[in-house]
């Protein structure tokens, strides 16, 4: 393999090849649930929801409901293991791109 390849092939296998936007809204995200509290994260699975959707969820609330919990049931006890990898890996992201952005404004702040 050329050099090229072979840090192509580390960086996604690192999961450090995300596109410029994830990483972006990641960061937001991260931002938004140090600040104020899993309301954030509620908001952001809000928006995720199509339009038609929510109209269903408005008519039959307890429906969703029990078909929210059974998938919820069903991907913790399928998925468990990833869900919480998934997660804990954007957990990470976020704060090292808060951490990122703290310490560029420390450095651009010491050279003027």
């Amino acid at each position: 393999m050329s050099d090229r390849y072979s840090d192509d092939y580390e960086s996604a296998a690192g999961g450090l090849n995300f596109d410029g936007d994830i990483r972006e809204r990641v960061s937001d995200l991260g931002s938004r649930l140090a600040n104020e509290g899993p309301g954030a994260l509620l908001e952001q699975i809000e928006e995720m929801v199509p339009e038609s959707w929510k109209e269903h969820i408005a008519q039959f609330p307890i429906s969703a409901i029990v078909i929210g919990v059974g998938v919820g049931v069903f991907l913790g006890l399928k998925k468990g293991n990833e869900i919480i990898t998934a997660g804990s890996s954007l957990v990470a992201a976020a704060a090292a791109a808060n951490i990122n952005a703290m310490m560029s404004g420390a450095r651009g702040s010491d050279s003027e």
